[in-house]
């Protein structure tokens, strides 16, 4: 069975799968564009550098693999830069191709609609995902309106009466409306009309009162992330090679206490074990009608704190909840699940570049191929629907990337074409030339800070 198997190995064969499969789609989108605005295509390569003897001519394109086995390339005629980022392309191509057949021949329209096509097909293809995620396995829900804990430090200006919420306290209505499932509270802390929002609790006679302007989507976000839900410690997945792993939890397991302490709910036990970084934490398990006692020790990991940007380090011991149950979805509701789902992706890819450039984010969370291959495997030991989830998500990751206005990528191309609009005639290709080297040797530097960061992570 490959899911049992080591779990290195799983993860090499995930990230394999997933790089591979993206940086395909993302070729493709530029093979089809040029090929449909008529521009000749060389080459179409799965790899960087020289040619294996691995692929096929068919017509003018040459379709093969290359040594280096990261990235690909599309290499139309009239884009072959020479310098570093040519020599990644392989050797350059001798043949005949009629002058009104390379890139440079286009209108500049047609030119912005070829580069910006692998972004587009990585786009469409992850919203493709999530839309048969949806449909297959359908819309994910809590169910729960128990309140598990709240996170004070990030209650924002008007919303101070929250505090009072204790574990276990359980919500029956906001502004007068009933709910029924976390997804019903969210909502409701999120789009409550005006400013004020009242919130009743079970067994209280007074509702909570909150002022938190509509308008200041901030603090409402703020707000509604600092109250978190209540779920019984029980585990629902346990990630290969990790220290539950090891020390032989299984899903379906119900931790007790831990550390000596009685663990009530989920919540309670993530804050035992985030505290444990590198100690033996001793756990009492009920396992059917069997109580066993299991010892891993949790992992220091680094961590930001949303609420104070500071980084922490934090135990972890590879463990997940059990997964929520879920509402079938028909086409439509896929279709628009899925729109939304391609759209919060990329709301938090876009808030993690931010964060990079403001501070927010450290630059060690920068990950490489091998923080890529780690994740792939354990999402696929999660589920199927886990990791096509993740593939999608990383599919937005890789088309904004690839929007960064640094040549090499598809974002400085369409700089050199703004400029060439702007202008009314291109750059020389002396000028193209120079910077596109520097564009490469930035990105090298960016590759190289992803495997170090990746180095890091394996040895801490």
């Amino acid at each position: 069975m490959f899911l049992s198997a080591n779990p290195t190995l799983v993860a090499i064969v995930a990230g394999v799968v997933v790089i591979g499969v993206l940086i395909f789609v993302h070729e493709l989108g530029h093979f089809l564009a040029a090929k449909a605005v008529g521009i000749a295509v060389l080459r179409f390569s799965f790899g960087l550098g020289p040619r294996t003897p691995i692929g096929l001519q068919i017509g003018e394109t040459d379709y093969c693999i290359s040594w280096i086995p990261f990235g690909g390339f599309v290499k139309m005629a009239g884009l072959e830069e020479e310098g570093a980022p040519g020599s990644l392309e392989g050797a350059r191509q001798e043949q005949e191709v009629a002058p009104g057949r390379t890139f440079d021949a286009k209108p500049l329209w047609a030119r912005i609609v070829v580069i910006l096509a692998g972004v587009a097909m990585n786009a469409l293809f992850a919203f493709a995902l999530y839309v048969v995620i949806a449909r297959a396995y359908g819309a994910r829900f809590d169910p729960t309106v128990t309140v598990g804990s709240v996170d004070t430090a990030r209650l924002p200006m008007g919303a101070a009466a929250l505090r009072s919420l204790q574990s276990g306290d359980r919500i029956v209505r906001i502004n007068g409306d009933s709910v029924a499932s976390w997804d019903d509270v969210l909502e409701a802390l999120l789009t409550a009309p005006g400013s004020r929002i009242t919130i009743e609790v079970a067994g209280r006679s007074t509702p909570i009162l909150v002022e938190v302007a509509r308008s200041d989507e901030a603090a409402r976000d703020s707000m509604a992330g600092a109250i978190e839900p209540w779920h019984e410690a029980i585990v629902g997945t346990v990630v290969s090679g990790q220290p539950a792993a090891q020390a032989g939890l299984r899903p379906g397991d119900r931790i007790v206490a831990a550390g000596g302490h009685p663990v009530p709910s989920w919540e309670v036990l993530v804050g035992i074990i985030e505290g444990s970084a590198g100690k033996p934490l001793p756990l009492e398990i009920r396992r059917g009608s069997q109580e066993l006692r299991l010892t891993p020790t949790p992992r220091a990991s680094r961590t930001r704190d949303l609420a104070t940007g500071e980084t922490r380090v934090v135990g972890r011991i590879g463990i997940g909840t059990q997964s929520l149950p879920s509402r079938p979805l028909g086409w439509l509701a896929a279709t628009g699940e899925g729109f939304s789902q391609t759209v919060r992706a990329g709301g938090l890819i876009l808030w993690t570049f931010k964060g990079l450039f403001t501070g927010a984010v450290s630059v060690r969370d920068i990950g490489g191929p091998i923080l890529v291959g780690q994740m792939s495997g354990e999402f696929v030991q999660r589920g199927l629907d886990y990791f096509l989830g993740f593939i999608a998500l990383f599919s937005i990751n890789l088309a904004i990337l690839n929007l960064l206005p640094i040549p090499v990528l598809d974002g400085g191309h369409i700089v050199f074409l703004v400029i060439e609009g702007v202008r009314g005639r291109p750059l020389s290709l002396e000028q193209r030339q120079r910077l596109t080297q520097l564009g490469f040797f930035v990105l090298v530097g960016i590759m190289a800070l992803a495997l170090a960061n990746d180095f890091l992570r394996l040895f801490h």
